[in-house]
């Protein structure tokens, strides 16, 4: 594949299968080639979009510049996105993708403990999630980011659930549609249906930047199920790709306490407090999306974490 303007190449592959099953192998380049073009795409969509200058910007521009620092995750990267997507707004008032960031974005800055008002960002998230729900409730992305957001500030697993297996009717290989499904199911309670969304985004994206997202999920529910080993794994996966991440040290510190492997267990607690200072359980529990989280939560305290 060749960007036309640009004659830059983007991407090249071959396939080589026995023919047992012209069917099956169609369907397989088919996922093959979505889960490899789309990632690299959208990075030289980014990359145009940078590299223009800032009053040439259009809304979409502006779209695709927010989305770099919306991957970051840092409290100054979802602030920037955050920023970017109202600014859209601005412009195109039912750009429906538009709304999907801010509303992310928002719940993200109350989940990951960066804000100053959770009460305001919990209603952003909210309000914004509607917002492209009214634009367009027939659209992959704005399904699986409404419900995602939904699970986390509102808990109504019945409707959350019934949009986030829409998006995935919609778009098969939507990695946020799996991603964001695989959540909507661990905050439900339904920690082995939720595994198998994670597994299936990690297949729709195997390069995605935010894939790690993917591996924390599971940790999260591998933890539910009793299944600690996993759940270390899972998490030294994140943390091989996300050094910093928080979520990763919580995951080992909860999973290797359950195991009683205290020295991994406290290490694993400290490095969680070096990223995180403000941790408390109660505080975390706050942000939400916890209902379905007991085993986790006995873990930190096993582990020495501050109530």
């Amino acid at each position: 594949m060749i960007d036309a303007v640009t004659g830059t190449h983007v991407w090249a592959d071959s396939f080589e299968r026995d023919l047992t099953d012209v069917f099956a192998l169609q369907d397989e380049v088919a996922v093959a080639v979505v889960s490899a073009i789309q990632p690299k795409l959208l990075r030289t969509e980014i990359g145009m979009a940078t590299r223009r200058r800032p009053e040439n910007l259009t809304a979409y521009d502006l779209l695709l510049r927010a989305l770099p620092h919306f991957y970051s995750a840092t409290r100054d990267g979802i602030a920037e996105a955050t920023r970017l997507a109202h600014h859209v707004l601005e412009l195109e008032p039912r750009l429906a993708s538009a709304a999907c960031l801010a509303s992310i974005s928002h719940a993200l800055n109350l989940v990951l403990g960066y804000s100053t008002d959770p009460q305001l960002d919990r209603n952003e998230a909210v309000r914004f999630a509607r917002l492209a729900l009214s634009i367009d409730n027939n659209d992959a992305n704005t399904l699986a980011t409404a419900a995602v957001v939904s699970a986390f500030m509102v808990g109504d697993h019945e409707s959350e659930i019934e949009m986030a297996d829409r998006a995935v009717a919609l778009n098969p290989n939507l990695f946020d549609g799996w991603l964001n499904r695989g959540f909507v199911y661990k905050i439900a309670g339904r920690s082995e249906e939720a595994i198998q969304s994670f597994q299936r985004a990690i297949r729709v994206s195997p390069v995605d930047p935010l894939l790690y997202r993917s591996f924390l999920g599971m940790a999260l529910a591998f933890i539910e199920l009793h299944r600690f080993d996993d759940a270390i794994e899972a998490g030294k996966r994140v943390l091989r790709q996300d050094p910093n991440n928080a979520g990763g040290y919580r995951c080992l510190a909860s999973a290797f306490a359950h195991l009683g492997r205290d020295v991994e267990a406290h290490e694993a607690a400290a490095r969680l407090l070096e990223i995180d200072p403000r941790f408390t359980i109660s505080m975390w529990i706050a942000r939400g999306g916890q209902s379905n989280a007991k085993l986790l939560i006995e873990g930190f305290r096993k582990a020495g974490l501050p109530e």
